[in-house]
C-alpha cells in the first residue's frame, strides 16, 4: 500500500499541470513550456542522482543494454509531451487526453509482457478495463459523433507508448539493482541535457515573467521532480503494468481540481466516471490475497 500511495501522490502532482497552467495564464508555446519542464525537472533529478548507488563491475554486454535502456527511457520522456500536444491539437483535449492515457497501461502491458515473458493478472486487466471506462466519461466524449484526425489517433497513442518505454525501461534498470532515484535521474537527466536546444531555440520570453517563471519552476519541481522521485520509489515496489494504471488517478485529479479551483462544472456522467476511476484503483492497489497452506496430517504426526 505505501508503493501504491506513493504513485497515486504522483499522479496527484501529474494532475496540478493543466490547472497551473491556466492559473498563470502564459503566451507560450506548447514545446516551450514542456521543455522547460524537462529542463528543470530533469536537471534536479540528475543532480539528485548523483549521489545515489550503481552496481558495481557490470560485464561489458550488461553495461551496453543499460546504457540502451537508459537512451530509449529518454527517447519516451523527450517524445510524450510533443506527441500529447499534437494529438490534442488534432482531435480536442478530450479525445487526445483518452487515447493518451488509455493507451499507456495497455502498452505497458505488451511491453512489459513481452520483457518478461509474463502476462498480466487478470485482476489487472479488469481493474484498468473499469477505470478506463471511467477516463472516457470523464473527458465527455460519449457524447455525439465527431470527426477524428488519424494522424492526432496516432499522434496520441504515441504518447501512450512514450510513457509505457521510459516506465519499462526505468523497471528493467531497477531490476539490474539501480537504485530508484539514480534510473530517474539518468533517463530525465539524459532528456533534460537533450531538451535544452530545445528551449534555447524557442521562444523563451515567458520565463522573464513572475507568471511564466512560477510555472516552469511549478513544473519543473513538483510534475517532475518530486513526482518522479515518488514514481520510482513506487515502480521498484509494484510491477510496471500495476504502476500504469495507478496513474490513471491523473484525470480523477484533474478534473477535481478543476471542480474546486477552476470552478468548473461537473456533470453526472463525469461524476460516474470518476466513480470507476476510484473504483478500478482501488482493486488494482488492493493487496493480493495470499493462500493459507493447510499443514499435512501426516507431517503434524
Amino acid at each position: 500500500m505505501p508503493a501504491a500511495l506513493a504513485i497515486l501522490a504522483a499522479a496527484l502532482c501529474f494532475a496540478t499541470t493543466g490547472t497551473a497552467q491556466a492559473l498563470a495564464d502564459v503566451d507560450s508555446s506548447p514545446v516551450a513550456v514542456g521543455a522547460a519542464r524537462i529542463v528543470i525537472g530533469g536537471g534536479i533529478l540528475g543532480l539528485l542522482a548523483l549521489g545515489q548507488r550503481t552496481p558495481t563491475g557490470p560485464r561489458t554486454g550488461a553495461r551496453s543494454r543499460t546504457v540502451i535502456l537508459i537512451a530509449v527511457g529518454a527517447v519516451g520522456v523527450l517524445a510524450y509531451q510533443p506527441l500529447f500536444f499534437l494529438g490534442t491539437r488534432e482531435n480536442g483535449v478530450a479525445i487526445g487526453t483518452v487515447v493518451a492515457l488509455g493507451s499507456a497501461p495497455v502498452a505497458t502491458g505488451i511491453l512489459d509482457a513481452v520483457r518478461s515473458r509474463r502476462l498480466p493478472t487478470s485482476r489487472w486487466m479488469l481493474a484498468t478495463g473499469v477505470a478506463l471506462t471511467g477516463v472516457v466519461l470523464v473527458s465527455g466524449v460519449t457524447g455525439g459523433t465527431v470527426a477524428l484526425a488519424p494522424g492526432g489517433l496516432l499522434a496520441s497513442a504515441g504518447a501512450g507508448v512514450s510513457y509505457a518505454l521510459y516506465t519499462v525501461c526505468g523497471k528493467a534498470l531497477i531490476e539490474r539493482g539501480w537504485n530508484s532515484t539514480r534510473v530517474m535521474g539518468a533517463v530525465f537527466g539524459v532528456a533534460a541535457i537533450a531538451s535544452t536546444p530545445v528551449l534555447l531555440l524557442a521562444d523563451a520570453s515567458w520565463l522573464l515573467t513572475p507568471g511564466g517563471l512560477a510555472l516552469a519552476l511549478w513544473l519543473g519541481v513538483v510534475t517532475t521532480a518530486v513526482a518522479y522521485v515518488l514514481f520510482g520509489w513506487g515502480l521498484a515496489r509494484l510491477g510496471a503494468v500495476t504502476v500504469s494504471t495507478l496513474t490513471l488517478a491523473e484525470p480523477l485529479g484533474a478534473t477535481l481540481l478543476g471542480l474546486f479551483v477552476l470552478h468548473e462544472q461537473l456533470t453526472p456522467v463525469s461524476g460516474l466516471g470518476l466513480a470507476l476511476i476510484a473504483v478500478g484503483l482501488a482493486v488494482v492497489s488492493a493487496p493480493a490475497r495470499r493462500r493459507r497452506e493447510v499443514p499435512d496430517a501426516t507431517a503434524r504426526a
